[in-house]
C-alpha cells in the first residue's frame, strides 16, 4: 500500500520558508508587557475630552493617539499571523482574542474626535493650521474630516443609527446565514459517476468539468436551489437596498451613489462612465464568447460552459526557489531598485511559503508602520501560485514604500488603490510568460489566463455594477423589485454582454441571488477600476522604461496622502477618463487576436 502522504507540523517546516514574526516580539511576554502598558497609556487620551478647541491640545492629541494605535497595529499584527500560522494552538487565538476585542474599546476613548472637530465654528481648523506649525502634517486629515460635514448628523442622532446599525446589517447576516449555512443542494455525478453532494466549495471544480454532462448538472443543481428560495433573497437584497438609500437620505446625499463615492472623493462619473465604456466595447466580449465556442467545438455554447479551460497542459511542478526566480525575471522591467526591495522580503523573512497543519488556508499581506510587510502564502507548487507570490508581494513592496515615505497617518492607502500594485506585478508577470513561451499549447493556455482574468475582473464586475446602479435608481424611484424585476433585469444584462452566440440559460436569472459583493453597495466596481489602472500602468512601463516606471514609483510611495483619484492622477493614470478601462479593452482584443492565430 502507498504511503499517504500528510501535511508537515509546523516545527517540520524549514526556518527558511518562515516568516520571521519573532522580528516583532520575540515572545508573548514581551507581547502581553506591551499590552499591558498600550491599556494603560490609552486612558489617556479620555482626557482630551472636549479640549481641541485649543490649537495645542489638539496637536497633544493627535500625537499621543499616533503613538498608541501604532503600538496598538504592532500588537495585533503578531496575534493574527501567530494565530494564523497555526490555528490550532490556542496561546496564539487567545492574543489574536484579546487583541481584536480591545480595538473596539480603544475606538470608544476616541470616538469624541470626529464630533468635536465637526463642532468647532468654520475656520478655526483652518486658522489653527496657520497659527501651529505642528500641525500642518494633519492638514488633509482634518480637512478631508471637515469635508463630510454636511453629512454629519447631530450627537444624538448619530447615536441612535450607531444603536441600530446591527439591525441594519441584518439583511447581509440573513442572505451569508441562508447561502452558507442553510442551503443544501442536491446529490450529482462527477466525472467518474460516482454520487456527489454538490455543495458551494465544489462547485467552482464541476463548473471547470472537462464533462459537459458534469458542468451542465452542476450549474442547474446549484440555481435550481437559488431559485427555489428567490422570494427570500429578493426580500433580503431590496432590503439591503433599502437601508443603503435610507442611511444616503438621512445624512442628505443627493443619491446613494454620492453616499458611497463621496467620502474618497471620487466623481460620480468615475463609475458611470466605466459603465458606459464597458457598454460601448461589448463586441470584444462577444467574440470572445464566439472563439470559446469554436475551441471548444460546441455546436451552441451555454452559460455553464464559459469557465471550462480551452486547452489542458500537463501539470507543471514549480520549485518555490524557481517560483522566485520566475518571478524576479518576469518583473525585471520595474527596475534594480524595485527588486532589490522584492530580494530583501524574500532574505529576510517576510513570507511564510507552505502549508502546514492548522496554517490558515489562502493567501495575504500584512504588516504595520512599525514591522515589515508580510506574505502568507500556501505555495502549491502550481503555476497560479507564481502568480499569487508576485500579487502579494505587489501588495507588501506597495506597504513598504508607503511606511518609507509617508508619515504614520498617511501610510495606508485606500481600497480604490489597493489591488492595483498586486495586479500590476501579476499582469507584468505574465506579459512576460506570454511573450517568451515557445511551445503553442502553453501559450494558447496562459493567453487564455490572462483573458480569463480580464473578464472575469473586468467585464463581469462591470456588469455586477450596472446591475447595482439599476436597482439602486429604481428603488429611489419609488419601484418594487420582486424576484420577477430582479431576474429580468439580470437577464437582459447576461444577453447583452455576453451576444448573440451565448444560449443565456433561464437558470443564470437567479445568479444576482447569490453574490454576496450586493450588500456591500457599489463596491464591485473598484475591482474593474484597480485592474485598468494596473493594465494602463503595465502597459506604460513595458513601453517606456525607467520613465514609467519613476511614476509608477510615486504611486506607491503616496499612500493616503491624498484622495485615490489625485493619487493616480499625479502618476499619469486619469481614471476620470475612459482612457484606462479603453486601455485593458485593448489588451483583451490584442489576446483575442493571438488567440485566433494559435488555433
Amino acid at each position: 500500500m502507498a504511503e499517504v502522504k500528510s501535511l508537515k507540523k509546523r516545527e517540520e517546516i524549514d526556518l527558511k520558508y518562515k516568516w520571521k514574526v519573532e522580528k516583532i516580539y520575540n515572545n508573548t511576554e514581551q507581547w502581553e508587557s506591551d499590552f499591558k502598558s498600550l491599556k494603560e497609556e490609552a486612558l489617556e487620551t479620555r482626557e482630551y475630552e472636549g479640549k481641541l478647541g485649543d490649537s495645542k491640545a489638539l496637536e497633544t492629541f493627535l500625537k499621543l493617539n499616533e503613538k498608541i494605535v501604532r503600538k496598538a497595529e504592532k500588537l495585533m499584527v503578531y496575534a493574527h499571523l501567530r494565530a494564523d500560522e497555526d490555528t490550532s494552538n490556542p496561546e496564539f487565538q487567545i492574543l489574536r482574542s484579546k487583541i481584536d476585542s480591545y480595538f473596539a474599546e480603544l475606538a470608544s476613548y476616541v470616538a469624541f474626535f470626529e464630533p468635536e472637530i465637526l463642532a468647532l465654528p468654520d475656520g478655526t481648523i483652518e486658522r489653527f493650521l496657520q497659527e501651529n506649525p505642528e500641525l500642518q502634517v494633519y492638514d488633509f486629515l482634518l480637512k478631508s474630516v471637515l469635508k463630510e460635514k454636511p453629512h454629519i448628523l447631530t450627537k444624538e442622532m448619530e447615536e441612535l443609527l450607531a444603536s441600530v446599525s446591527d439591525c441594519l446589517d441584518a439583511p447581509s447576516n440573513i442572505h451569508n446565514m441562508l447561502t452558507n449555512a442553510d442551503m443544501k443542494f442536491s446529490v450529482i455525478k462527477d466525472e467518474d459517476g460516482n454520487d456527489v453532494e454538490l455543495t458551494e466549495g465544489n462547485y467552482s471544480g464541476f463548473i471547470r468539468s472537462k464533462d459537459r454532462s458534469v458542468r451542465e448538472a452542476a450549474f442547474k443543481a446549484l440555481f435550481k436551489e437559488y431559485k427555489n428560495l428567490e422570494n427570500t433573497l429578493s426580500a433580503s437584497l431590496t432590503s439591503s437596498i433599502k437601508n443603503f438609500i435610507f442611511n444616503a437620505r438621512v445624512r442628505k446625499y443627493s443619491n446613494s451613489l454620492e453616499a458611497s463615492l463621496s467620502p474618497n472623493d471620487i466623481p460620480l462619473e468615475v463609475y458611470t462612465n466605466s459603465v458606459k465604456t464597458m457598454n460601448d466595447n461589448l463586441e470584444s466580449l462577444h467574440r470572445y464568447v464566439t472563439l470559446k465556442k469554436k475551441l471548444l467545438a460546441l455546436d451552441e455554447i451555454h452559460m455553464y460552459d464559459l469557465y471550462v479551460p480551452v486547452v489542458d497542459i500537463e501539470k507543471e511542478h514549480i520549485e518555490y526557489d524557481k517560483a522566485v526566480e520566475m518571478v524576479t525575471e518576469g518583473l525585471n522591467p520595474l527596475g534594480v531598485e524595485y527588486l532589490g526591495i522584492f530580494s530583501e522580503g524574500i532574505e529576510s523573512g517576510w513570507i511564510d511559503v507552505f502549508e502546514n497543519k492548522g496554517k490558515r488556508g489562502g493567501a495575504y499581506s500584512s504588516g504595520a508602520y512599525d514591522t515589515m510587510p508580510y506574505v502568507l502564502l500556501n505555495y502549491n507548487f502550481s503555476l497560479n501560485d507564481v502568480s499569487t507570490l508576485a500579487h502579494e508581494m505587489g501588495h507588501s513592496i506597495h506597504t513598504y514604500y508607503s511606511s518609507k515615505n509617508q508619515p504614520y497617518i498617511y501610510s495606508n492607502y485606500t481600497l480604490f488603490c489597493a489591488e492595483v500594485a498586486s495586479t500590476t506585478n501579476e499582469i507584468i508577470l505574465i506579459h512576460h510568460l506570454i511573450d517568451k513561451e515557445q511551445d503553442k499549447k502553453r501559450k494558447l493556455y496562459l493567453v487564455n489566463q490572462e483573458l480569463e482574468q480580464i473578464r472575469a475582473t473586468v467585464f463581469r464586475q462591470l456588469m455586477f455594477a450596472e446591475f447595482e446602479l439599476k436597482t439602486h435608481e429604481l428603488i429611489e424611484q419609488g419601484e418594487a423589485l420582486s424576484p420577477k424585476e430582479l431576474n429580468g433585469i439580470w437577464h437582459d444584462l447576461n444577453t447583452k454582454y455576453f451576444g448573440s452566440d451565448m444560449v443565456v440559460d433561464e437558470e443564470i436569472d437567479s445568479e444576482w441571488s447569490r453574490i454576496p459583493h450586493f450588500y456591500r453597495d457599489f463596491y464591485v466596481y473598484q475591482y474593474a477600476t484597480g485592474y485598468a489602472a494596473a493594465s494602463a500602468f503595465a502597459k506604460a512601463i513595458l513601453e517606456n522604461g525607467e520613465e514609467a516606471v519613476e511614476k509608477y514609483k510615486g504611486f506607491l510611495k503616496s499612500g493616503g496622502s491624498d484622495y485615490p483619484i489625485n493619487v493616480l492622477k499625479k502618476a499619469g493614470v486619469d481614471m476620470t477618463t475612459s482612457a484606462p478601462l479603453e486601455a485593458t479593452i485593448n489588451r483583451f482584443n490584442e489576446l483575442l487576436d493571438m488567440l485566433d492565430e494559435l488555433i
